[in-house]
């Protein structure tokens, strides 16, 4: 089975159990969306709302990326400007939502925090955000064998995890409501 086959069946699940919208973002192997792939990944989506993930920040050229989701009909696009962080990419982000005007919905993503929420959306111009509100909780383990690491020699701490935290998002909210 293809990974489209895969996506549509994921979509069509999703749909069936109540989902508000779809996220997706497909890019040809030269760095540009795959349109073909898209229009059909949104047929199988409607009448929900179309999303096109970060893959937006690996695309060749993105003012050409902008006009070919915008013709293809989504809603909204999630970026972090082709940086790492939203804060990073915020030259980028203002002009994809200058460029972008009210034909599609430029939602600033990656990196957002409490301490830059209100200049990334001062700063890009746009009215909506993504955010994780994660933060780093401990593990309840209390036996703990500093010398295994899961996985790859470099990794992320075995006994810490990260989560949504509910008063991060208020937060985050509250900056971004009054700004």
């Amino acid at each position: 089975m293809q990974i489209e086959e895969v996506m549509k069946e994921d979509i069509v699940a999703c749909k069936k159990n109540g989902a508000d919208g779809i996220v997706f973002g497909v890019l040809t192997r030269d760095g540009y969306v795959d349109e073909a792939c898209c229009q059909e990944l949104i047929d199988t989506s409607r009448p929900l709302a179309v999303t096109f993930h970060r893959a937006f920040d690996m695309t060749v050229d993105y003012k050409a990326a902008l006009e070919s989701l915008i013709k293809l009909g989504f809603e909204r696009v999630l970026t972090s400007g082709q940086e790492c962080s939203a804060l990073d990419g915020l030259p980028v982000l203002q002009e994809l939502v200058l460029l972008a005007g009210d034909r599609i919905i430029v939602v600033p993503a990656g990196g957002i925090t409490e301490r830059n929420v209100e200049r990334i959306l001062s700063g890009s111009g746009a009215s909506e955000l993504h955010c994780s509100a994660r933060v780093t909780k401990d593990s309840m383990m209390s036996h703990r064998n500093a010398k295994v690491r899961m996985g790859a020699t470099v990794s992320p701490p075995e006994y810490q995890y990260k989560v949504t935290d509910v008063g991060t998002l208020k937060n985050i909210k509250y900056i971004a409501n009054v700004t």
